[in-house]
């Protein structure tokens, strides 16, 4: 596949001058009518019982996709998913698992995390360790 480089060097090899001039122009119109659009979503929202109805409320009455309720309501595509399949978020419950693991996981990143250190594990006193075996495969008992 050729390059719009490599098309205009060879416009310019061919001496092909109107042809460029054209190329030209429509450059310039392209950078008359190009603009920045803004990001899909800057910030998420926060997912609340009331914003997983919506989703519910989008996805029953509409033919929309979960990408597009998604990109509507500015969420996660996954966050869609979980309302819809699992019925997740649609209690305003903070003991419930999605609740917990959102608190969870803001809580490791403002780096107040209240993990408690691991114990080792303890070993029974009467258990004995086994002893391994010390046979080995030789290259001959194939």
């Amino acid at each position: 596949m050729t390059t719009l480089k490599e098309f205009e060097d060879a416009l310019r090899e061919q001496g092909m001058l109107m042809a460029l001039a054209i190329l030209e122009k429509l450059r310039e119109r392209d950078r008359a009518t190009r603009t920045v659009k803004p990001g899909r979503r800057i910030v998420g929202k926060k997912m609340t019982p009331e914003l997983a109805r919506t989703i519910l409320e989008l996805h029953g009455s509409t033919d929309m996709t979960q990408q597009e309720i998604a990109f509507k309501l500015g969420v996660n595509q996954g966050r869609v998913n979980e309302v819809i399949k699992r019925g997740k978020w649609l209690s305003g419950d903070q003991a419930a698992p999605e609740a917990v693991a959102r608190d969870k996981g803001k809580a490791r990143i403002r780096g107040t995390d209240t993990k408690r250190p691991r114990k080792p594990k303890e070993k029974a006193a009467g258990a004995a360790r086994k002893p391994k075996p010390d046979a080995q495969l030789a290259f001959g008992d194939l």
